[in-house]
């Protein structure tokens, strides 16, 4: 992938992307930097764990089409077989609106780095709602967004391997006034309103 850049935060990992590939061998905390977002990857549980990106006035100049989720061969990360038939859609973290300014950024949305398990409820709905807002304040100023993704105890591990975050949080940092919002959604379907899913936020 262009762009990628990637420190090692745990053991070197050597063969990856290999098939045969042993569980010793897989990081808990991968960091990569794209021209989009900043990403920690966990390839235990085939899901990022935090992620940051900036949200801007960008204008709308391209369609997503039939644009759909690609893998990278640096990271061993989810798949499309992880999202079949089931109640999870691949929900971007970094939206795939927010960068469709151009080609080469909105194609950069669409890595599986950028991809979580979430509730097509959820996805589909307040999360989306919350989205669009973002895009509504980022005409005001500059948003910085971190994205965190937390396991529970017991939380969800599928048949192919990926394991299901509990909750997923959004902290939102207004660049120029300093203020932030912070968003805490369980990862299930929404039965209030994202404005009601809002917690303290401290920066």
């Amino acid at each position: 992938m262009k762009y990628l850049k990637i420190l090692l935060i745990s053991l070197l990992f050597i063969g990856c992307g290999t098939p045969g590939i042993s569980a010793q061998d897989l990081r808990e905390n991968v960091y990569i930097e794209t021209e989009v977002f900043q990403v920690w990857y966990n390839e235990i549980l085939e899901q990022p764990i935090k992620l940051i990106y900036t949200s801007t006035n960008r204008p709308k100049n391209v369609d997503r089409g039939n644009m759909d989720f690609y893998l990278v061969s640096e990271v061993i990360t989810s798949d499309k077989h992880d999202y079949y038939k089931n109640i999870y859609d691949k929900g971007h973290l970094a939206p795939a609106a927010t960068f469709s300014d151009t080609q080469e950024n909105l194609y950069g949305t669409f890595t599986y780095l950028n991809c979580a398990l979430q509730n097509q409820d959820l996805n589909r709905g307040e999360w989306r709602y919350l989205e669009a807002e973002e895009r509504k304040w980022d005409d005001e100023q500059n948003l910085t967004i971190t994205v965190e993704l937390i396991f529970n105890d017991g939380y969800e591990v599928l048949p192919t391997g990926a394991s299901v975050p509990s909750v997923m949080t959004k902290h939102i940092y207004f660049e120029n006034d300093g203020t932030c919002r912070k968003f805490v959604f369980p990862n299930q379907k929404p039965t209030k309103g994202w404005e009601e899913y809002e917690v303290t936020c401290s920066n």
